[in-house]
């Protein structure tokens, strides 16, 4: 798939276009377009090409929202989560064909891998619901031992192209329902996924800064986000090269 500049105050095609999500508002300028991989003519995607700029301030309002959100009591962020699964359900025809012309997968296989995102966020919703961490014996005389499972804080996620929907799902949820941020950088290729997933998120009430989204090139918003000491875990799928490259950052 190819990506070529293009002037966005001559385009109108809002309903492919991806902006940056960030601190719950979309913003940037969608400057870069892609191609239909079946039909390279027709644009597939219009999308911003992200800064290290714009790195900082998703990581920042990430940073800013992980208290009140591990505060919330975890049935409450699992409600979030099954509410935006059930949303992506109700979207799936539309979800599915924008995948099928951005990445170029069947349109049954489109439709499925919407239907297991939305199953992933309703699961790991469920968890809200679960009891975590663990009761042990003491030596002392009247005394119990408790564990609690804490957030981490703002989690990154980089994700691939050739399962552009499913994959943020199975990393941003576990996330979520755990009380942390998250900021992911989607791949280049498919921007339209990420963008349905933040929508379903953000209407479902996920509150701003929980959820951010920063598209472009890896070798600018990837190292910025690898690079970033106030991000307290990330989790990668893709090459062997660049998982190496993320190694040494």
């Amino acid at each position: 798939m190819t990506s070529t500049a293009l002037d966005p105050q001559t385009t109108t095609h809002a309903h492919l276009t991806a902006r940056h999500f960030i601190n719950g508002q979309w913003l940037g300028e969608a400057e870069t377009r892609r191609m239909n991989p079946a039909r390279p003519d027709e644009l597939a995607a219009l999308s911003p090409s992200g800064t290290a700029a714009d790195v900082d301030a998703a990581i920042t309002a990430a940073a800013a929202a992980p208290p009140a959100w591990a505060a919330l009591p975890a049935p409450s962020r699992g409600a979030i989560l099954i509410t935006a699964g059930n949303l992506l359900i109700e979207r799936q025809a539309a979800i599915a064909e924008d995948l099928v012309r951005e990445e170029g997968k069947t349109l049954a296989e489109a439709k499925s891998e919407v239907k297991r995102a939305s199953d992933v966020l309703r699961f790991f919703g469920s968890l809200g619901w679960a009891a975590t961490g663990e009761v042990l014996p003491s030596g002392l005389p009247d005394t119990t031992i408790t564990t609690r499972r804490e957030p981490l804080g703002v989690v990154g996620l980089i994700t691939p192209w050739n399962f552009p929907f499913a994959i943020p799902a199975w990393k941003a949820a576990p996330a979520l329902i755990s009380g942390n941020a998250v900021v992911i950088k989607p791949a280049e290729l498919t921007p339209l996924s990420a963008t349905h997933l933040a929508r379903a998120l953000q209407d479902a009430g996920l509150p701003g800064g929980v959820f951010n989204v920063v598209h472009g090139k890896g070798r600018v918003v990837g190292d910025a986000l690898a690079r970033d000491p106030r991000i307290a875990g990330m989790s990668f799928t893709g090459s062997t090269n660049v998982g190496l490259g993320l190694q040494e950052i």
